[in-house]
């Protein structure tokens, strides 16, 4: 998407912003399916999409490969991720350079999950980096690009609390982050409280909650016990009844991310990111269900 302006200033901007973000698939076939999702969701004008990097860093070379693709092929405004696993200084200035190559001027910096997945110990690279604040002061050093963190509503898995996890987004936005985004959750009032504690430390950065909509409640329910917190009751006792019936439980849940948008919206979030699992489906109907939808 050409434009003048930084990337945070339109995510800052009155307009609500409205983002997807993608996972680099497999396999060939895995990748038409994904690029048959961009295709569809291009002409809902989105802020910026994302392409996450596998687990541990595995996927980084298609990950960039992709995210370059999708620089020079659509109207999309890309955002690179760059995680800190298994890579040296000079690694994470190598993929800065290939994706400033490609046009892409924006950097979404994080940590990354360790090499045996969430829950396995974090162990730097000996020439790396340790934390997520590092890896934004380094991106946002070179001056190049517009720079954005991760936030976690519930917290991360390794934060002593929720406090001391505000504290870590604060220190991203003070190395330079200029943006966050949210994991996914479920429940408005999580999102609100982080909002809330950042804004007590002083910090203003605008915070996007990260949305998943609910279209396999085994999946779904598998991705949560990952990061650390389960689904809540209140939601898997709304999916329950569609356990064997896939297209009255994909509603349910499209329904259920529905109403924890317009709640977003009205409590002032500054826009919605979809982790769409590189399908466009559910991700096209909650916006068409959103009134007045969001614009890009």
């Amino acid at each position: 998407m050409p434009t003048a302006r930084r990337l945070s200033e339109d995510i800052a901007a009155p307009a609500a912003s409205f983002s997807f973000e993608f996972f680099p698939p497999k396999s060939d076939a895995g990748e038409r399916t994904l690029w048959t999702a961009i295709r569809e969701l291009e002409p809902l004008r989105p802020t910026f999409v994302s392409v996450t990097y596998g687990a541990g860093g595995t996927t980084r070379d298609r990950t960039v490969r992709i995210t370059e693709r999708i620089a020079t092929e659509t109207t999309l405004r890309p955002v690179g991720h760059l995680t800190c696993v298994g890579q040296s200084r000079d690694d994470l200035r190598t993929v800065l350079g290939q994706y400033a190559a490609a046009g892409v001027r924006n950097i979404l910096a994080l940590r990354g999950d360790p090499v045996g997945g969430p829950g396995a110990p974090w162990t730097p690279h000996p020439g790396g980096l340790d934390h997520g604040d590092e890896l934004v002061a380094l991106v946002a050093g070179l001056g190049t690009f517009c720079v954005g963190a991760a936030a976690y509503p519930k917290g991360h898995r390794e934060a002593r609390s929720l406090e001391a996890d505000a504290d870590v987004v604060v220190a991203k936005a003070r190395a330079g982050a200029e943006f966050a985004v949210t994991d996914f959750f479920f429940l408005a009032e999580d999102y609100l409280g982080l909002v809330e504690r950042v804004r007590a430390r002083g910090c203003d950065i605008p915070i996007v909650p990260g949305i998943m909509p609910i279209t396999n409640l085994a999946q779904i329910t598998r991705m949560a016990e990952l990061s650390g917190h389960p689904v809540p009751a209140s939601v898997v006792a709304r999916l329950e009844p569609w356990a064997d019936d896939p297209e009255g439980l994909r509603a349910e849940g499209t329904e259920i991310a529905t109403q924890l948008c317009d709640t977003l919206l009205a409590e002032g979030a500054p826009g919605l990111h979809f982790y769409t699992l590189n399908r466009s489906r559910a991700t096209r109907q909650i916006y068409e269900n959103l009134a007045p939808a969001p614009v890009g």
